[in-house]
């Protein structure tokens, strides 16, 4: 007899999923963007405005998703932003020109901007303090699959049903994956009917929803010791935006390549963050249990990830190889992932109470990136022609994410002594 899989595991896989699908549907545009950009006429800083329209409301809705995660519990609030996200990819397919283009990806931005948060108070529930990297890193590697599979699969689509089409299917993956969602998860993990006394006394004691509503958020305090990491991880996010944005269309205009040889080039590239995101989130956990310092098991994981992966830049700023750059970049890419496990396991050690709140705040650094960095990069392009500059930026930015990351302070645990009824400032 087949053992049924535990609700824990399910939980995980769903979150996988989420993961990869949310960002099919953020980056599905980078590659069609070879297709509609010609049909619709538009110059690479305008395509670079339809890939950064996604960011403004997904930067807006970090903090507040995460409070809402935090105070009404993770199925409604991703139930809720499922939908939204999928009519946001259903629109981009109807779209006509360069405004209703911007608008759907406004829309995008809007459901996906609280997924993140919400997914990490999920797992602030649903998984052991032992295995927050883990849990971190194998959604985020999910994320990086989906990045990977992406370039050829909506060049797959496009073939098949065209752009519009692409859209259309993939919209309808996103309707299908919050169905799941919302007849599966609970918010108390005692509350669902398949899990075991012995799963539940593994986990963390769930707190519920009135007892959130009691605990005012400790905004001052909680942003004081957050914003380092907030910055940190803008740091990585603007290369994070750069790959999302430009890779294929790097492999495209910089090597000549056509729509199927630059797609899977570029899934290549994008295959190197799946294995990082994997072995980033294995190893922090792994040195975590070995020394319990959170400074050794997070920080210093995400310097060493920095600084190889700005190292691994450097060669295709002076080498015009397709094959160099290929390996340069994928393995740039896999240490810049190596960061994630670490990096977002970091809130649900700081602040495991408000954990949606601080992944919020965390993440508006990588939102912010996702505005500038493709904007930015595509006019740099345009004035340049040269599709290697925007790389230096990248560089720049890890160098200066490494320095800051010595601020962060993992092992020191946010304590507010005192709280009040509501949303308002406690005393820190």
């Amino acid at each position: 007899m087949a053992t049924r899989p535990r609700p824990t595991g399910v939980v995980l896989f769903l979150l996988c999923l989420m993961y990869g699908i949310t960002y099919i549907d953020r980056v599905n545009v980078s590659t069609a963007a070879t297709v509609f950009g010609k049909e619709l006429e538009l110059s690479n800083t305008q395509v670079g405005f339809v890939f950064s329209a996604f960011a403004y409301p997904y930067l807006f809705f970090q903090i507040i998703g995460g409070w809402v995660g935090d105070r009404f519990g993770a199925r409604i609030a991703l139930t809720v932003a499922g939908v939204i996200w999928s009519v946001g990819t259903l629109m981009t397919g109807l779209a006509g020109g360069l405004a209703s283009l911007i608008v759907a990806r406004l829309v995008l931005g809007f459901g996906e901007g609280a997924t993140f948060p919400v997914a990490t108070r999920a797992m602030s529930d649903w998984t052991t303090p032992e295995r927050r990297g883990f849990a971190q890193g194998i959604t985020h590697s999910a994320a990086r699959l989906g990045n990977a599979m992406t370039p050829p699969m909506v060049a797959a689509l496009i073939v098949l049903v065209g752009w519009r089409g692409s859209f259309f299917v993939l919209g309808a993956l996103s309707l299908l994956w919050t169905l799941v969602w919302a007849l599966y998860f609970r918010d108390s993990p005692a509350e669902h009917p398949s899990i075991s006394r012995q799963e539940l006394e593994r986990l963390p004691a769930f707190r519920s929803r009135a007892e959130r509503r009691r605990d005012a958020v400790p905004w001052r305090a909680l942003t004081r010791r957050m914003w380092p990491v907030t910055v940190v991880y803008f740091c990585y996010g603007w290369t994070l935006w750069l790959y999302l944005s430009w890779i294929p269309q790097y492999f495209a205009k910089s090597y000549q390549l056509n729509l199927r040889d630059s797609s899977l080039f570029a899934a290549g590239v994008f295959f190197g963050g799946v294995v990082g995101d994997t072995l980033g989130g294995v190893v922090t956990d792994r040195v975590y249990e070995r020394t319990r310092s959170r400074d050794k098991a997070r920080r210093n994981l995400v310097v060493f990830g920095f600084l190889c992966s700005l190292a691994s830049m450097l060669p295709i700023l002076f080498v015009h190889d397709v094959t160099i750059a290929a390996i340069c970049l994928s393995a740039a890419f896999f240490f810049a992932e190596f960061t994630i496990g670490p990096m977002w396991a970091i809130p649900m050690d700081i602040a495991p109470k408000f954990a949606g709140t601080a992944s919020g705040l965390m993440n508006t650094g990588s939102a912010f990136a996702a505005i500038v960095s493709p904007v930015i990069a595509g006019y740099v392009i345009d004035k340049t022609g040269i599709w290697e500059l925007p790389f230096i930026g990248s560089i720049a930015l890890l160098l200066l994410g490494s320095m800051l990351a010595f601020r962060m302070k993992p092992d020191e645990e946010l304590v507010v002594p005192s709280q009040r009824r509501g949303i308002g400032e406690a005393t820190a």
